[in-house]
């Protein structure tokens, strides 16, 4: 099973921006489209506003890698790009994948300044013993 599980704040800039939200409120309607044309069988993606707030949230849980990560690589991919101030995480599992930290772990994209890293889970893995026990 692919299992992911993300949030990202929505923000134009690093740095405050002074020059109104003309273009903040173009950028998310562009997000507003990608997330409106996604249809994962397994998942879901969603943006809300809390606070004043833009946040996008994904979750997923299908039966192997298929399209969704593949969409949710390139919306996270355009999200980083055109609004390089977002920042947040996402967090995948993959049981069937042979690199590190698969199977057994999860590994994290952290989305900031327009990047997006991947880094190892120090919290749930090894998932053996840390979340499930071992047969």
């Amino acid at each position: 099973m692919y299992e992911f599980h993300g949030w990202f704040a929505l923000e134009e800039s690093p740095a405050e921006v002074e020059f109104g939200e003309e273009k903040f409120g173009e950028l998310i309607e562009d997000v507003r489209e990608r997330v409106a044309a996604i249809d994962w069988m397994s998942g879901e993606a969603r943006l809300k506003v809390f606070n004043g707030r833009f946040v996008l949230t994904v979750h997923g849980m299908p039966n192997r890698r298929r399209d969704e990560e593949q969409e949710l690589t390139e919306l996270l991919e355009y999200v980083a790009r055109r609004l390089p101030g977002s920042h947040g995480l996402l967090y995948e599992r993959d049981d069937e994948a042979g690199d590190p930290p698969w199977p057994d772990g999860y590994r994290v994209r952290v989305m900031a300044r327009g990047e997006i890293a991947v880094r190892f889970d120090p919290f749930l893995s090894p998932v053996q013993p840390v979340v499930e026990d071992c047969p």
